[in-house]
């Protein structure tokens, strides 16, 4: 029986948290079972609250409580996925468990990043070795801890014969470049906003939280001097490696910019869209690629992906799904793989993306029973 790891990932989108039972034989990675749970509305309203007010007026117990109530949904996750594919806990070899981002401050002094869910509950209450906490060892050795997706990337989807990009739009958006000559380096970064200010907007203003197929943003008309503010915040033109997260990318940004402007609501939401078409394209172009495989959940809103195809026209945009990875898993699949990684003291970041001195190990290792 090939060895069985579980990834679990809960993005800046804040909507579910996503768990892959997934093995390894001869080194080839199979994506057996899969569980999506959604956030409960008060956990989830409480997480987007922390995330994007200032740390300064967060009370500790706030968190501290959070931190546990995850771990302890993590578990729930974790236990009825192992239910649906007939799985004891003992045939797992571990958990990689990305965590709840809260906070990513790569460029402060000094750098700092938390992402909740103690993993010491979870190996606790699931009895299985869990590897948690993978950013932190990387900001430690200088890099900017995330993106830690592409060395999996890398390795599921680079070939010779193409220059390709990976693509997943979460909450924030991020690249894997993966050129055809596998001796230039791969690189990667956040380009910025994804579905979160779409998602924010659309749950203040339609009680949604999201705007389902782009059905909404297609009402609207893009104002094309509101897109012209908002493509020139600095992040977008700084150059890589960078990260950034909600805490940055929220309804508080998207408001400065909006001051006392009186927009319809469906034209600020059809404007988002292309801001973040425009900003994953205008980060994509220079790398020249042939094909962009996108993941995540922006892949499901046509508006998104039509605008990328529009915007990179000599580059064929396609779902993960045609390789033969859904791409509503392939972020949980990244950290079971990272999690292994771990385990056999292999390195779990790359250089090249994240800015670090060097390769390093990722996260912590709590065993379990």
């Amino acid at each position: 029986m090939p060895p069985y790891f579980i990834g679990l990932m809960s993005g800046t989108s804040i909507d579910a948290i996503d768990a892959a039972l997934i093995s390894f034989n001869a080194g080839k990675l199979q994506l057996h079972h899969t569980y999506r749970h959604a956030f409960p509305s008060v956990v989830r309203s409480e997480l987007l609250t922390i995330s994007q007010e200032s740390r300064e007026f967060t009370p500790l117990h706030r968190i501290a409580f959070l931190d546990i109530q995850l771990a302890k949904l993590y578990s729930e996750v974790v236990l009825k996925l192992l239910r649906q594919a007939n799985l004891s806990p003992s045939k797992i070899t571990a958990i990689g468990c990305h965590g709840q981002t809260i906070v990513h401050s790569p460029d402060s002094n000094p750098p700092y990043t938390w992402q909740l869910g103690d993993p010491n509950t979870l190996a606790e209450l699931t009895g299985i070795t869990t590897v948690a906490d993978f950013r932190r060892r990387d900001l430690a050795a200088g890099g900017q801890g995330a993106p830690l997706a592409p060395a999996c990337h890398q390795a599921l989807f680079q070939t010779p014969t193409e220059n390709r990009i990976v693509l997943n739009i979460g909450g924030i958006a991020n690249i894997t470049v993966l050129p055809a000559e596998t001796q230039q380096p791969v690189v990667g970064f956040d380009t910025g906003v994804g579905n979160a200010l779409l998602d924010a907007w659309c749950l203040k203003h339609q009680q949604q939280i999201c705007d389902y197929e782009g059905k909404w943003a297609k009402s609207g008309t893009v104002q094309t001097q509101l897109l012209n503010d908002l493509i020139k915040d600095s992040y977008f033109s700084r150059t890589a490696p960078k990260s950034t997260g909600r805490d940055y990318f929220n309804i508080n940004w998207l408001n400065s910019y909006l001051g006392l402007q009186n927009y319809r609501l469906e034209d600020v939401q059809a404007t988002l869209v292309a801001l973040t078409v425009e900003s994953i394209a205008a980060a994509a172009r220079p790398y020249h690629p042939q094909r962009l495989i996108v993941c995540g959940g922006g892949v499901h809103n046509p508006l998104l992906m039509q605008g990328l195809a529009q915007s990179l026209p000599n580059c064929s945009v396609e779902s993960s799904i045609a390789f033969g990875i859904h791409p509503d898993w392939i972020e949980a699949i990244c950290f079971a793989w990272l999690a292994r990684q771990t385990l056999t003291r292999q390195t779990g970041n790359l250089p090249s993306v994240t800015g670090a001195r060097s390769p390093v190990i990722l996260g912590g290792i709590y065993y379990g029973r």
